[in-house]
């Protein structure tokens, strides 16, 4: 850090008039919000000044480093683990954390995963794993390393990691700066880095249901979170995944856990299978962890094992029925015919409208909130038959929810043609 003097207004201005912000004013602002010295407007204002000017790599990698310098980096090298954890960029219906963890730690890999909640239009892992009756996230340093001595994985709030990430990521949920590229970099990033795994996967999504608005964006990202990683000496790849369409058939904290059981006991959507062994495949080889095959967890029932086991050891009671909305409404078709194409985000906005996430910092989500999606893309209607099913425990969510699938999903004559879930690979 230089002796020059920083504000907040002149840093907001560098960046509002398309300027390149400093080392050094970077390092402030980030010191400066983490303690209190940079007020939640005046960072709301620079984040939109970000989310409109962009950041060029060299920004992008020195805003990381900052917020991975204002907590604890962990460090399992001790333990003597072969340690790798995945992130997903966000997207909609997308649970594939509760399935992936187990099945990777049932093949020997240990998995320390620091998971966010919700965030915009997007489900969080928290949010998720918190539906199950007694489960905690708010897990120790100390406790996150027995967990990953004793059954291999731990599922945990950031808490001390990255607390400028934990202050910015609640303060980007409510200020229509989440869709990012700079800002959801240095995010998952600085997270992830922080967390110990020896080496990542990144889930990178693309379609309607990403923040990215584009392949080309998502691409990008993917590549600039891929460098950022190796970087800083953690092997690092990413997969590029369709999410035009929803993953899996269930929108929502409880609705998603329910589906993910489903999984874990050899059943559930092909697609959230699908992505499930791809991405625990990439996370083993990693690892460098040969001859275990992903799929055979999930038919033997070690999997299962493994995630209730993790539940238990956070609290969980899976014995308790999971929460369901006490209202609801049915989305039926009005003619026969194939299901076309349905819209990820508008039905993520509409599990957000109806509770699922969350319109202002802290805010408590509802559990039971979410949708059902009946039939899904390439599927045969019958009229009148059910589509959606929403659900939520305030009534007066349902007709705005209901607003946002006006349009949201057709009903065609033929089957429309198949859409990859892989699209592509990243490893530099």
């Amino acid at each position: 850090m230089t002796g020059t003097v920083f504000d907040a207004p002149t840093v907001i201005r560098c960046k509002r008039d398309g300027g390149r912000l400093s080392d050094a004013a970077i390092d402030w602002v980030i010191e400066a919000y983490t303690d209190g010295r940079v007020a939640p407007e005046q960072m709301s204002a620079l984040l939109m000044a970000i989310f409109l000017r962009g950041m060029d790599r060299k920004e992008i990698a020195r805003w990381t480093a900052a917020m991975l310098a204002s907590g604890p980096r962990l460090d399992f090298t001790d333990l003597g683990l072969a340690t790798v954890d995945k992130h997903s960029t966000g997207g909609v219906g997308d649970k594939i954390t509760l399935p992936l963890v187990p099945v990777v730690t049932a093949c020997g890999a240990a998995v320390p995963q620091a998971a966010g909640r919700g965030l915009g239009h997007t489900g969080g892992t928290l949010d998720k794993l918190e539906s199950i009756a007694g489960f905690s996230a708010e897990l120790s340093n100390h406790r996150v390393r027995e967990q990953l001595r004793d059954i291999g994985a731990a599922i945990f709030a950031a808490g001390e990691l990255a607390p400028a990430d934990a202050k910015l990521y609640a303060l980007r949920d409510v200020t229509g700066t989440v869709e990012s590229l700079p800002l959801v970099a240095s995010s998952v990033m600085s997270k992830k880095l922080a967390e110990g795994a020896a080496a990542l996967v990144l889930d990178v999504k693309v379609g309607s249901g990403a923040f990215m608005n584009s392949e080309a964006e998502s691409r990008d990202l993917a590549h600039t979170m891929v460098e950022l990683g190796i970087a800083h000496g953690v092997p690092t790849r990413a997969l590029l995944t369709d999410m035009e369409a929803p993953l899996g058939a269930t929108v929502g904290n409880s609705l998603e856990v329910e589906e993910s059981l489903e999984v874990l006991a050899g059943g559930g959507p092909p697609d959230v299978v699908e992505l499930t062994v791809r991405l625990a495949t990439e996370m083993l080889d990693l690892a460098g962890i040969d001859g275990r095959d992903p799929a055979e967890t999930l038919r033997d029932g070690s999997a299962m094992d493994r995630f209730r086991r993790l539940v238990a050891a956070q609290g969980g009671d899976l014995a308790k029925p999971l929460p369901i909305g006490r209202h609801s409404e049915t989305v039926t078709a009005a003619r026969g015919g194939t299901m076309g194409d349905i819209d990820a985000m508008a039905v993520g906005l509409a599990a957000w409208r109806l509770g699922a996430g969350r319109s202002r910092p802290g805010a408590r989500v509802q559990h039971g909130a979410g949708v059902r999606i009946h039939r899904r893309r390439g599927e045969p209607v019958v009229a009148g038959e059910a589509l959606f099913t929403l659900y939520t425990d305030t009534p007066d969510r349902l007709p705005p929810a209901m607003a946002e699938l006006d349009g949201a999903f057709s009903v065609v004559a033929d089957p429309p043609p198949r859409r990859p879930l892989i699209i592509d690979r990243i490893t530099r």
